[in-house]
């Protein structure tokens, strides 16, 4: 898979702050807008990275668990956060609608949904819901028949409309919409050996009162982080479980516990 950097594609630094992370987006999206690039069919992948890198940064849950991946595996992170999220679980909450539809107000280039439709093709849908008073539009990646048959509809919904879209569906015609489950968060202690080389954990899992094998690559540092998809909480209305995060802890050794000790007694004396 080619290795992409998401801030490098936004043109911000890793510390940028989210005001500065919107500004950029939406520059680069109207530079590379597809209504205003019908010549250069080229720019709709740019587009596209564009959109992924966005709506990853931009969440504070997902910018934090893609900076723990670079921290960890460098120029690797993407591929590995591509492991582990799909386009549904990167556009989940995500505004780009919102942007793409003041783009369209302002300079009547085309909706968010024809935008996307282009794009993404038969994985994307979008729907829209009312009654008197009462009306919101949402949209949709559903998996492809060959990689999962049995796989329900995946909804990406702001997390304000998703919450209030599903309420009203249940509470108004009582149908309940496939909604992911929690995640799950938990600490991990292995030894030091098993940090350096890697291997493989045996990890007790209280929710689900179950024995998992945790694979632990090598050069592990204490506070890194491991994603187990789908062990988190059990999801409602036929929705995907949540993940389960470990935060790993690096036992001290024995010669590192002496050479704490002796640094104390270093800086102790020092003090006389």
């Amino acid at each position: 898979m080619e290795q992409k950097d998401y801030y490098r594609i936004l043109g911000v630094e890793s510390n940028a702050g989210q005001k500065q992370i919107k500004d950029a987006y939406r520059k680069l999206a109207f530079e590379y807008h597809p209504d205003r690039n019908k010549d250069n069919p080229a720019t709709a992948e740019k587009m596209k990275e564009l959109n992924e890198a966005y709506a990853v940064i931009s969440n504070p849950a997902k910018r934090k668990d893609y900076d723990a991946l670079k921290q960890q595996y460098g120029s690797f992170a993407y591929s590995r956060f591509r492991q582990n999220y799909s386009e549904q679980d990167i556009f989940r909450g995500s505004d780009i609608n919102q942007i793409f539809e003041e783009m369209g107000r302002v300079f009547g280039f085309r909706s968010f949904d024809d935008i996307f439709r282009e794009f993404y093709g038969s994985g994307y849908q979008s729907f829209q819901f009312g009654r008197p008073g009462f009306f919101g539009k949402g949209f949709v990646f559903i998996k492809s028949p060959g990689k999962d048959r049995q796989s329900a509809p995946r909804f990406a919904l702001g997390e304000s409309l998703g919450r209030f879209f599903r309420y009203g569906l249940k509470k108004l015609w009582g149908v309940e919409l496939p909604e992911k489950g929690s995640d799950w968060y938990d600490i991990i202690t292995i030894d030091p050996g098993l940090a350096e080389a890697g291997g493989k954990v045996r990890y007790f899992h209280r929710k689900k009162s179950k024995e998992l094998l945790v694979k632990i690559p090598p050069g592990m540092k204490t506070d890194r982080i491991i994603r187990l998809r789908k062990m988190g909480n059990e999801g409602k209305g036929g929705g995907e479980p949540g993940d389960l995060f470990l935060k790993v802890r690096v036992k001290t050794s024995f010669l590192q516990k002496i050479k704490n000790v002796l640094k104390q007694l270093f800086f102790k004396s020092s003090k006389f």
